[in-house]
């Protein structure tokens, strides 16, 4: 009696932080546990920078703000999960999420564990993965050398840094390479460039397994020019900076927003959001990673047809 198979999604990995990751993991969120997002957590500004000041802990606001987008349903616990306390005292503009996951973090032997633990309560199916379990800060060098400490700083830049580094030098959490070693499809951007897409590539076994996958990678660029030093890098300029950390010639796709046309590895569409301009339109960018997809299981190319 022959057995039916039942065919393996395809693994898709997704790799930035704040809003710009959240879109692409809710527009892919159908994948169920077969997405992952990698999470950057270098940020030090608002509530997270507060914590990790005081608590020296890993930055958890793009964490959060992941599961609030992926949370498909509003609810008790996905509200909570994004109140900000008011008032003029110490816990005054902290978000409560940030808190819990915080908390869980002290409860657990693994942040991962309690971002888990938020996944659950908020019945969210897709995993998220924080790109390193030990707090890190971001430091660029300018074209004279000087050091640049932190996001906030960085992104206050008159001009693009000359180079990126963690500080200090951490260990990736060996679940994000992993998926990217199991992935058919990688997922890069869109987001703060410098702070949100880098930050992860900055871990040289995130950046090797993302040299060595099997998985096709696709850039996403961003609808909008970023308030920061980032908008004086063109298209090309930052798929060069990508790949710095990642090998030449390893980004397989390019989707940016514009009139529709396709030109070699480039696939340009109107991307933008008619109710968030600025944004991403979540299923238009569902459309194309899907065709992305398609392409690769039917036909590898070496560049997009």
């Amino acid at each position: 009696m022959s057995v039916d198979v039942i065919p393996t999604p395809p693994q898709v990995v997704a790799i930035g932080g704040g809003h710009g990751l959240g879109r692409v993991l809710a527009s892919m969120s159908h994948l169920e546990d077969a997405l992952t997002g990698i999470v950057a957590t270098t940020d030090n500004g608002g509530s997270t920078g507060r914590l990790r000041q005081n608590h020296h802990c890993i930055a958890w606001g793009d964490l959060r703000n992941c599961l609030s987008q992926l949370a498909s349903q509003p609810s008790v616990g996905s509200l909570l999960f994004e109140y900000r306390f008011k008032g003029d005292d110490e816990i005054s503009g902290h978000n409560l999420g940030n808190l819990m996951l915080h908390a869980l973090d002290q409860l657990c032997i693994r942040p991962l564990e309690a971002v888990n633990l938020i996944r659950n309560m908020l019945n969210i199916k897709s995993k998220l993965i924080p790109m390193s379990e030990q707090p890190t800060h971001l430091l660029a060098l300018d074209h004279q050398q000087r050091q640049v400490f932190g996001e906030l700083n960085i992104d206050g830049m008159n001009t693009p840094p000359a180079n990126l580094m963690l500080e200090p030098q951490v260990n990736a959490t060996c679940e994000a390479v992993m998926a990217i070693a199991q992935a058919d499809l990688v997922i890069l951007g869109p987001g703060s460039f410098f702070t949100s897409i880098m930050p992860p590539l900055l871990l040289p076994s995130i950046a090797k397994a993302i040299a060595s996958t099997q998985a096709d990678i696709v850039f996403i660029d961003n609808i909008a020019d970023e308030q920061s030093s980032a908008s004086q890098l063109s298209f090309e300029d930052k798929i060069k900076y990508c790949e710095r950390f990642i090998g030449h010639g390893r980004i397989n796709y390019y989707l940016k927003h514009g009139e529709k046309m396709q030109t070699g590895r480039l696939i340009q569409a109107p991307l933008d959001s008619r109710n968030q301009p600025g944004r991403h339109e979540r299923q238009v960018l569902q459309q194309y990673l899907e065709r992305i997809l398609t392409k690769h299981y039917q036909q590898p190319p070496t560049e997009a047809a």
